[in-house]
């Protein structure tokens, strides 16, 4: 698939991947200045830190400069064991999932500029997922003879 990707655009060698991963690879924007990550889900990084590299060659950026937001969560098991005679026993179990009910979200958009000559991508670092369920309560009960 790759080589086919490749052979239609005329790019040749380990320069293939880099196109067909990342459109272009932008650089730092000299000019820019405050927070990179700015950590909303609506704009996790600040496209104004980076700008379009020049025609014909690749950005200064490095590759995985940026990090996804964390992950939190805290999971619970409550077990309660009841003995009605000395071989008849009954176990009640209660999970939760996420227990607090955090919000993770998702990788942002890494992609700032979708082609070399337009402008900057409208979804680029924005979140648009999250990458854990919200609480989860199971129940089990469970006899044992």
């Amino acid at each position: 698939m790759c080589r086919v990707w490749c052979q239609r655009r005329k790019i040749a060698g380990p320069q293939c991947r880099t196109y067909r991963r990342n459109p272009v690879r932008p650089s730092w924007n000299p000019n820019f200045a405050g927070p990179v990550i700015l950590g909303r889900p609506n704009q996790y990084f600040n496209p104004n830190a980076f700008i379009q590299p020049l025609p014909g060659t690749h950005g200064n950026v490095g590759r995985n400069i940026l990090q996804a937001p964390g992950l939190t969560e805290t999971d619970l098991s409550v077990t309660k064991l009841f003995s009605f005679s000395e071989r008849l026993r009954l176990q009640f179990r209660t999970e939760v999932f996420n227990l607090f009910n955090h919000t993770n979200f998702n990788a942002p958009n890494p992609v700032v500029y979708a082609s070399a000559t337009g402008g900057p991508s409208p979804t680029a670092g924005v979140i648009t997922a999250t990458s854990t369920t919200s609480r989860q309560i199971q129940f089990g009960l469970k006899l044992l003879w």
